[in-house]
């Protein structure tokens, strides 16, 4: 009997925890396996991401609703295989070696799989993350997994247990000041994590531990329609999808010495190294390189591979899919 109470009390407790992660309860997906499948589609619609991860490269191929993974970066897209193909829109993916978590935008969720000899299995679902989560990386010296909610202002921060595969919400950091801004990206720099906010025409900067702000940086309307902030030696670089009207004429990138010469005007137009048509989505850094997708508003889409040398953007390779 006694036994019998410490069992029904230990499940209340059980149940009250879950009851305390609100809106994230983690649905289990019985372990669902995607069998290594060639890539169906001929080129790519609106890519946001080219990521290495350990010995893999991944492409996110967001109109196409899938994940692509291939060895090699500079195979046309039908050569590459896919990762999973249960996504709305999703834009970005992580790593930490023995998980991966993708953001599925449009269904407004992070799932995370592993890696298989012959596939990926898909493991958890984290429903209801914010609003169209866009941007998620690993974090190494922290160990947490943080993912961004475009429109909510809310950072959630994943970690994965020791010696498992599992993973669990952690916590959710909030910037009131971004709720309902559009934010599609964040970069961990130091103490501190930069937004660059479409909105308010600003790149925010926050304490890392705290998430109170710390500086706010205005960019003109021109560049207002950020995507991702790259710190590349003694440069900022800052990719541009749209100007403050969401006009995708105005796609480019531009970098600057300081954050506070955006404000000024004082900063270097650098598309010219990336077709001069569209603009580079996220960039990413692998084996001494940068890599990047661009969104072309003619044309086929297509990669970049590029080296910076003394401030200098050279050794610059296409990359057609």
């Amino acid at each position: 009997m006694k036994k019998r109470i410490i069992k029904s009390v230990a499940a209340l407790i059980v149940c009250f925890c879950l009851m305390l992660q609100g809106p994230c309860l983690l649905t289990a997906n019985a372990e669902t396996f995607y069998p290594t499948e060639r890539n169906s589609y001929y080129g790519l619609l609106v890519p946001t991401q080219l990521v290495k991860i350990g010995d893999t490269f991944y492409l996110v191929d967001s109109y196409h609703n899938q994940v692509l993974h291939s060895k090699a970066y500079g195979v046309l897209s039908s050569s590459w295989k896919v990762m999973s193909s249960n996504f709305s829109q999703p834009h970005s993916i992580a790593g930490d070696g023995v998980v991966y978590l993708v953001t599925d935008t449009e269904n407004h969720r992070v799932v995370s799989y592993i890696k298989n000899e012959d596939g990926f299995t898909e493991l958890q679902i984290f429903n209801n993350i914010g609003v169209r989560p866009h941007y998620i990386v690993y974090d190494e010296p922290t160990g947490l997994f943080y993912a961004w909610s475009s429109m909510t202002g809310e950072m959630y921060l994943f970690r994965r247990i020791p010696n498992t595969t599992e993973v669990y919400l952690e916590n959710i950091m909030r910037v009131p000041e971004l709720y309902g801004k559009y934010v599609r990206s964040f970069t961990i720099e130091g103490n501190q994590i930069y937004f660059p906010c479409v909105h308010s025409s600003s790149i925010v900067a926050v304490d890392k531990k705290t998430f109170a702000i710390k500086n706010i940086y205005p960019v003109p309307a021109n560049i207002a329609g950020m995507v991702q902030l790259t710190r590349i030696q003694n440069y900022y670089y800052l990719t541009v999808s749209t100007d403050a009207n969401f006009n995708q004429s105005a796609a480019t990138i531009v970098r600057a010495r300081t954050l506070g010469d955006f404000a000024t005007g004082n900063y270097e137009n650098v598309n010219k190294y990336f077709g001069g048509d569209g603009a580079p989505y996220y960039i990413s850094y692998a084996d001494g390189s940068y890599f990047t997708v661009v969104i072309r508003t003619t044309g086929r889409a297509c990669g970049y591979k590029f080296d910076v040398v003394n401030d200098e953007i050279c050794n610059r390779e296409e990359l057609t899919y």
